[in-house]
Parts: structure tokens; sequence; C-alpha cells
């Protein structure tokens, strides 16, 4: 629970925690008062986003996974990896780099173990080259816009200003949703569909239209 209210640092109601565990609100409740008696700040804030939240101002030690706990987190991020499901690989091979290392020999040792008796089969989204992927995560982590050339299933290539308001991962590819700077319109496309990608400096309101060809 401790690590529960860490994690939202925003109101979480009693119920919600009780659903969380599958326990009871009494049960919840007395737990609450346990985190209490040791001294963790827990209180309950009002009105809008409100509920149960740590106080600001407390801070509590580093997390630290169990060996599992680990495997699991590096096994799934292997999976992404090797279906291509997101953009943003170069992140998350970063991140899983210091999840293994953080692990003692041992646990390294079962954590290979474990990846040789897992394979996975799903069906492996297109290739989209690097520069595309890169300015995608931005516009998706940073709210830029973006200049883009797309071509759609009928192989003709559009040249549009977008700024992502969404990203569908699927099991066979991934799909963008975008506002087009010049109409306003939104818009589905299939990331694989996104020849080339750049990142654009104006602010979106100011984009000179951007010309189809």
């Amino acid at each position: 629970m401790a690590e529960l209210l860490r994690a939202r640092r925003t109101g979480i109601t009693v119920a919600e925690i009780a659903d969380r565990f599958d326990v009871s609100v009494r049960t919840v409740h007395r737990d609450l008062d346990a985190l209490r008696g040791a001294a963790m700040p827990v209180h309950g804030e009002r009105g809008r986003g409100g509920g149960l939240v740590l106080d600001r101002a407390y801070s509590l030690p580093p997390v630290n996974f169990t060996a599992r706990e680990a495997a699991v987190i590096s096994l799934l991020g292997r999976w992404a990896l090797e279906l291509r499901t997101i953009p943003f690989d170069e992140p998350l091979r970063s991140a899983l780099d210091k999840i293994r290392s953080a692990l003692p020999p041992a646990a390294q040792r079962e954590l290979l173990r474990t990846s040789e008796k897992l394979h996975f089969l799903g069906v492996p989204a297109h290739a989209v080259a690097a520069s595309v992927r890169s300015a995608v995560e931005t516009a998706l982590f940073e709210g830029s816009a973006i200049e883009i050339t797309y071509v759609d299933r009928q192989y003709v290539s559009t040249s549009r200003v977008v700024r992502v308001d969404a990203l569908f991962v699927e099991r066979t590819g991934t799909r963008l949703a975008v506002i087009d700077a010049v109409s306003g319109d939104r818009r589905e496309m299939r990331l694989e569909g996104i020849a080339e990608a750049r990142v654009v400096a104006t602010p979106m309101g100011s984009v000179m239209p951007a010309n189809d060809r």
C-alpha cells in the first residue's frame, strides 16, 4: 500500500485501494492506521482528484526490485522490442539495461535462464526508420509538432504538419491519432506509413501550411 501511495502521489479512495488489493474496506482502514503508526504521513484531500495521499514533502528510500520483479519487467521490455510495437525503443533499451545492471550476479544468471525458456511468436510490426521513431517519440513526450511524409494504403504520398494526440499499440502494428496543423482535423495514421518525420520548432499555431504532393 505504501508503494501504491508513493506511485500515485494523487488522491486515491479507500474503495480503490480495497479493489486493488482485493481486500475489504475495513482491512484498508486498519492498514492505514498501521502506516500512520509507523510515522508515514498519509492524509486525505478534498475536491477533484482528492483522496488519500502521501505528504508531498515525504520521501521514501529508492525503489528496490526483487529479482523476479526485475526479470518480469525485463522480459516484457524484450517482448515489446522484438514485436516493434512502440516507436520509442531506445529509452526502453536504456531502462532495461539499468534494471539488469542493478541485479546481483545470481539474479542476472536466473534472468538469462528464464529468457532462454521464453519465445515470443507474435506477428512483428513493420520496420520504421529510426529518424521517424525519434521524431514521434519527441512529439509524444514533449508535445512538439512534427512534419511528416505519409504514404497511405493506396501508395499516395502527402506531407503535413501534425501533433501526436494519442498512440494505439496493437499486436500487428501501431496507430497514431494526430491533429492536423492546417485543418485542425483529428485523424489516425499507421506508424509504418510515415516515411519521413522531423520535429518542427515553430509553435503549432503559427506553422505554415504544408503542401500535399
